[in-house]
């Protein structure tokens, strides 16, 4: 099925055909047209958008922003703004759940159409010739394009290759719930798994997360990472360190136990001994499971070998700086190269890709300054580099990290949440008395929404001594970052 400004023959010809409507790969149709190329993109699925605003972003931050209203009308109870929660009515709210993404995806084919995008509904692949070949149900349709981008996305990563069914979840099947589960035992301590649990312990579920190192967020900063593990156990949730799933029971209407050993590490009883490690089995029942331990990259197909995209250890497609695969004229953006898997990334690299294929001389995406966010309860978000990558950089020298309290700020203790923020800077070697901010690391309310300074920061390497005065409205949370700053440049305001 085609949704297209005019009908195409069976064999069709553009500039660029995309295969993949997740974030880099709509982004990289709409800019390409916008550069007077001709583009086709290949969904397989019904609608465009891929899982970010089908699956993903979108349908979560819907139901996320929601059900936040619940702890606000719990904080103004203690402030003295009584009002009274009665439950959730679950079909109006994943009734505003779907509008938000019907409203999305709709807009987004209205944006394709307006570019003059041409968009095949089926399943592509690419053959030796390089032709894109797309299975539309009973029929075949053959598309020829100078250049190729692949941007098939990722899938949610099995727990030891156990199916997932009605108890054993994702966050696909976590999403497509009517209602939330009364208990989940979640497996992971990274982005999704953060969400789901604040999500369902805020609608009062009964929530244990089991997280693998000594905090959640465990490739985060250890300051933000060991913050949000307390604030998560302050509201509810029961997260559990140091815990190795070993298995899954699950049964037909009898809910889940999952098993896990326990690391615990004692002291010796020398000094020089240091200290052992001590396992205890353990198990947690629940509705179910959400199974929340990454992503792998869509790159199964046997269709990647005969393109000649060549793929590294971990199913990732090698590109160069720009996108460009080992097969010319075929490019990849988004989850299935190498870094972070974003949507906010992908946008960047489908504008890169677009403009390196039209001819012109883009910058390459800097991995170094993609800001991560996690919508948890409180929220966290990071950009740059922590104290120990800074570190290990030879090209830096006197790195050091600056923490900021958050309930030193009027605004953070009017919400009544609690955070933390800090600021790591350091000096290139080539310019040896010249701080610079290096990262920015928050936890706390409104941190997704703060990044961006901090990422114009981290990305322009800007100088401490500038960043330090730039001037934020009063009363804001935005000035715990202007506060952590003059802090880190040896002008503390209000705090020690």
């Amino acid at each position: 099925m085609t949704d297209s400004p005019q009908a195409q023959d069976s064999n069709d010809s553009f500039d660029l055909v995309v295969i993949g409507s997740g974030p880099g790969g709509y982004t990289a149709a709409l800019r390409a047209a916008e550069l007077d190329r001709s583009v086709a993109v290949v969904e397989k699925d019904d609608v465009v958008g891929g899982v970010c605003l089908n699956r993903g972003c979108i349908p979560t931050k819907a139901l996320i922003t929601a059900v936040h209203d619940i702890e606000t009308a719990k904080h103004a109870q203690s402030v003295g703004v009584n009002l009274e929660f009665h439950g959730i009515d679950y079909g109006a709210l994943m009734k505003h759940k779907h509008h938000m993404m019907h409203t999305m995806t709709e807009g987004l084919s209205a944006l394709l159409s307006h570019r003059k995008v041409t968009v095949i509904h089926g399943e592509a692949s690419i053959d030796e010739n390089h032709d894109v070949l797309v299975d539309e149900g009973d029929s075949r349709r053959t598309l020829k394009a100078r250049d190729i981008i692949v941007a098939t996305g990722s899938v949610a990563r099995t727990f030891n290759d156990l199916p997932f069914s009605h108890s054993v979840i994702d966050s696909d099947r976590a999403l497509a719930l009517d209602t939330f589960p009364t208990s989940a035992v979640i497996i992971g301590s990274g982005a999704v798994a953060l969400e789901f649990a604040s999500l369902w312990n805020t609608a009062g579920a009964k929530v244990t997360l089991l997280a693998r190192r000594d905090r959640v967020l465990s490739h985060w900063s250890r300051r933000a990472g060991m913050t949000l593990t307390r604030e998560l156990k302050r509201n509810g949730i029961k997260v559990i360190t140091h815990a190795d799933t070993t298995s899954i029971d699950s049964g037909e209407n009898l809910g889940v136990t999952v098993h896990y050993d326990l690391v615990e590490q004692q002291a010796q009883e020398s000094d020089t001994d240091g200290k052992r490690e001590s396992t205890s089995e353990h198990q947690v029942s629940a509705d179910v499971v959400l199974v929340a331990i990454g992503r792998t990259p869509s790159t199964g197909a046997a269709w990647f070998k005969d393109a000649g995209i060549d793929l590294d250890s971990h199913g990732l497609v090698k590109t160069d700086e720009l996108g460009q695969t080992s097969a010319e004229h075929i490019w990849a953006v988004g989850d299935i190269t190498a870094g972070h898997q974003m949507a906010h990334r992908a946008f960047e690299q489908g504008m890169t890709t677009a403009e390196a294929i039209a001819g012109l001389k883009p910058e390459p995406v800097d991995n170094d300054t993609i800001p991560s966010v996690v919508f948890s309860s409180p929220e966290a978000a990071c950009v740059g580099l922590t104290l120990e990558n800074a570190d290990a950089r030879e090209d830096l020298d006197d790195v050091n990290e600056t923490a900021f309290p958050m309930l030193s700020n009027a605004r953070v203790q009017m919400t009544g949440q609690n955070g933390s923020l800090s600021v790591v800077t350091g000096c290139e070697k080539s310019h040896p008395d010249t701080p610079i901010v290096l990262g920015v690391h928050m936890v706390g309310p409104c941190a997704t929404e703060l990044i961006a300074e901090a990422e114009e920061m981290v990305g322009s390497r800007m100088p401490l001594s500038r960043a330090a005065r730039l001037i934020h409205p009063h009363p804001t949370i935005s000035e715990t970052i202007g506060e952590a700053l003059l802090k880190a440049d040896g002008r503390p305001l209000n705090t020690r």
